[in-house]
């Protein structure tokens, strides 16, 4: 897989923004298919730093109702990606 398919989007939430200044971990969106060594390749090649680890979860999307019409969001695959030691990703500082 291309480097830039396997990260989709990253993930911001308050979970995540606590896990990034805590633990040194960034949180993203990745493709269903990739694997953990997929995703720690496709992160150090994007974003130029070194990975210690890779957590990945199936997100199963929740049921929402709109009135009558009973609809699904989709479902997702996630990656907690946890950096070295001093390493930091520029594009989340800001965040």
């Amino acid at each position: 897989m291309i480097r830039y398919d396997v990260i989709k989007r990253p993930l911001i939430t308050e979970k995540s923004t606590i896990q990034k200044e805590t633990a040194n971990q960034v949180t993203f969106e990745v493709d269903r298919k990739s694997n953990r060594v997929e995703i720690k390749k496709a992160v150090e090649d994007i974003f130029k730093v070194k990975v210690a680890g890779v957590k990945t979860i199936q997100v199963m999307g929740k049921f929402k109702r709109r009135g009558r019409i009973l609809g699904k969001r989709n479902d997702y695959k996630k990656a907690i990606v946890r950096l070295m030691p001093g390493e930091r990703i520029e594009f989340f500082e800001g965040v």
